[in-house]
């Protein structure tokens, strides 16, 4: 007779009650982790800029937070009402939006007005600098649209996305200068395959349970 999957975690020595509390954690963090990725490459866009002054980097910091983590909360509400509304088919649909953000990250990694756009950022004001701001993280949107979906903690991935768009800020700001152009078109291309890679899981995961 075939055993479970919880049956086999259990006979391998992990308490099957242990591995399915571990399954939203892990599903979180292979969500922020592409969304820490691409928040770095555009942080680090905009330290490239070479931004030296105290008061400016600290603005500059503030905006990218406000962005870089307001987006996907957004994107976190309108996913979770809409879940609500769907039911299952709310899993197929987070699969599919997670594709199709990897696959646009592939796509947009060698763009350069994604580039210029970001190095935009430290000179705009008002309603220029919101416009824009919005442009740049609209795959953010997209990500925290499909993490609603899969309706995971919503206290969980708030503090998942506020510590990742301060962490990523902070790095890529500081290091901008010091990586090149390349290097930062790889780190947009990495988190679009891991959320294609992703998306392959959680389609599988919906269709064997």
């Amino acid at each position: 007779m075939g055993l479970r999957p919880a049956s086999r975690l259990a006979t391998a020595g992990l308490p099957a009650g242990r591995c399915e509390n571990l399954r939203p954690v892990l599903k979180l963090l292979a969500f922020v982790l592409p969304l820490g990725l691409d928040s770095f490459a555009v942080a680090a866009a905009i330290g490239a800029t070479r931004v030296t002054a105290v008061r400016e980097r600290l603005r500059i910091s503030l905006i990218f937070v406000i962005f870089e983590a307001g987006m996907p909360l957004i994107g976190l509400g309108l996913g979770r009402a809409l879940a609500h509304g769907i039911g299952q088919v709310a899993d197929y649909l987070a699969a599919a939006a997670v594709i199709a953000v990897g696959a646009w990250m592939l796509i947009a990694g060698d763009n350069d007005e994604e580039e210029q756009k970001a190095s935009d950022l430290a000179g705009r004001r008002g309603l220029a600098l919101v416009a824009l701001g919005i442009s740049i993280s609209l795959d953010e949107l997209a990500i925290g649209f499909s993490i609603g979906l899969v309706r995971l903690s919503v206290a969980a991935v708030i503090a998942a996305i506020a510590v990742q768009a301060v962490l990523a800020a902070q790095l890529g700001l500081a290091i901008g200068t010091r990586i090149s152009e390349r290097l930062r078109e790889r780190a947009e291309q990495i988190a679009g395959i891991a959320l294609i890679l992703l998306g392959a899981y959680l389609l599988t995961d919906r269709l064997v349970h």
